[in-house]
């Protein structure tokens, strides 16, 4: 007999999606009508996203208010409310394995939309917008053009892309860098530097495609606090984690793109360097869903044992040798957004931890979901979901009334920071907690207009 909760540690079987069973119509049927069945009886995780609300008000109004009442194609809403934000699994299930009852919520909704994906259900402008290496380089290259034609005040442009592309009018959409991070950090690596070189650290900074197309200051910011603390400092981009792809359910694209980029970064690993990665997805992606993807790769699973989290390697420094001294206070306080994909690392609060180190710092967290899932937060179908998950969180931020906010998703910064237009947050955009510590550090960071580092 099956205990009624669990206390333990959840785990994470490996995602077997090439198995006959993993698309088999009748067994994934069975296993959506087991898991709604359990969720039907507990509830717990009601008040998370909009996937379980759809669920228990189909069952409730169902003919027998019961799982077997509902029709197959009933599920199809329950699964497209979900954004993969792990939430459920990590925070609120007590029925994930090692549980018997071995619920898996969002990577059976990942196996529901493999099989959506094969029959060619799902939307395709989504698809096209996960190539992002493609589509940013195209954004890069013409970056002022597309920056004012995407831009929220140009009411016409914006108008005929929701016409022809279903993206919102109403969403702000990243800029894009005038050059890449990789470019920036060709030019001027040698330029930043600050102390002596410890020989005991050095990291490759994996820049994520985010970060090197649409948020150079992040990289910027990296690059700077960390050869301030000695650190000796190499950057590679061979592409993008496919996370995009992995929210599309194109499975076979994640594991070409994690095949791909392991191979670059492992050469770096080979020779004693970290990787450090400067997005919570991306860094999800290293350490935890290529390994479920690809389990009996050893190569992968040594390279997400040897990736880490910039802030968590921040910390680590601080822990054990110590950070340069030169930290100064900032005045207003700040708030820290414990991203989805920052949490569902299950290595702590690193973002608010490295923080506490800038000295009589304000600092409060919030632990909540943004709702922006992706594509999820953009598109016209689900951009009204977005913010009725993200409306919450962003009311906690302006209810901690600081004059910054961090977050270590850019995409949930982002769009927590357009929900609250009437919140004192100074910075324009919502800022990774790095930029924070190159503030606290005096570092300037690299300006677009200004060009000053």
């Amino acid at each position: 007999m099956s205990k009624e909760g669990s206390l333990d540690a959840p785990i994470r079987h490996p995602i077997d999606f090439e198995h006959p069973d993993f698309l088999n119509p009748e067994k994934l049927d069975a296993e959506m009508r087991r898991a709604f069945d359990i969720c039907h009886g507990c509830r717990r995780c009601f008040n998370l996203c909009d996937s379980f609300p759809k669920l228990f008000d189909m069952i409730d109004e169902s003919e027998n208010e019961d799982v077997e009442s509902l029709k197959s194609e009933q599920f199809e809403p329950v699964v497209d409310a979900c954004t993969l934000c792990d939430m459920c699994f990590m925070t609120k299930c007590p029925y994930v394995p090692p549980h018997d009852f071995d619920l898996d919520f969002p990577h059976l909704m990942l196996r529901y939309r493999t099989a959506q994906k094969k029959l060619g259900k799902l939307p395709s402008v989504p698809t096209q917008l996960a190539q992002i290496d493609r589509n940013a380089k195209i954004g890069v290259m013409f970056s002022k053009l597309v920056n004012w034609a995407s831009s929220i005040k140009n009411k016409f442009f914006r108008k005929i892309l929701e016409i022809i592309a279903g993206i919102d009018k109403r969403v702000q959409l990243p800029k894009y860098n005038s050059e890449t991070f990789s470019n920036f950090f060709r030019k001027n690596k040698d330029k930043i530097n600050f102390e002596t070189v410890n020989k005991d650290r050095k990291v490759v900074i994996y820049t994520t495609c985010f970060v090197n197309f649409n948020k150079k200051n992040t990289g910027v910011a990296a690059l700077k606090v960390l050869k301030k603390n000695g650190v000796e400092v190499q950057e590679a981009y061979p592409g993008c984690c496919g996370m995009p792809f992995l929210e599309q359910a194109d499975l076979p694209k994640v594991v070409e793109q994690a095949k791909k980029v392991s191979k670059d970064l492992l050469e770096w690993v080979d020779k004693g360097y970290k990787v450090i990665t400067l997005t919570a997805s991306c860094g999800l992606m290293l350490k935890f869903e290529w390994p479920l993807l690809l389990p009996k790769d050893d190569n992968i699973k040594r390279l997400s044992s040897n990736t880490m989290d910039i802030d968590e390697y921040v910390v680590d420094i601080a822990n054990n040798e110590g950070l340069a001294e030169g930290l100064q206070e900032i005045d207003g306080g700040v708030t820290v957004h414990n991203a989805c994909h920052a949490r569902a690392q299950n290595m702590g609060i690193k973002s608010r931890d490295m923080l506490k180190f800038i000295p009589n710092v304000k600092l409060d967290v919030v632990e909540r979901c943004a709702g922006h899932g992706g594509t999820f937060g953009v598109m016209k179908d689900t951009h009204d979901l977005a913010n009725k998950v993200g409306r919450p969180t962003a009311r906690q931020i302006k209810n901690k009334n600081n004059k910054y906010m961090a977050s270590d998703c850019p995409l949930a910064g982002k769009h927590l920071k357009q929900l609250e237009t009437d919140t004192n947050i100074s910075n324009d955009e919502a800022l990774h907690p790095i930029e924070l510590m190159a503030k606290s550090y005096k570092l300037w960071l690299c300006q677009e207009k200004k060009k000053k580092f």
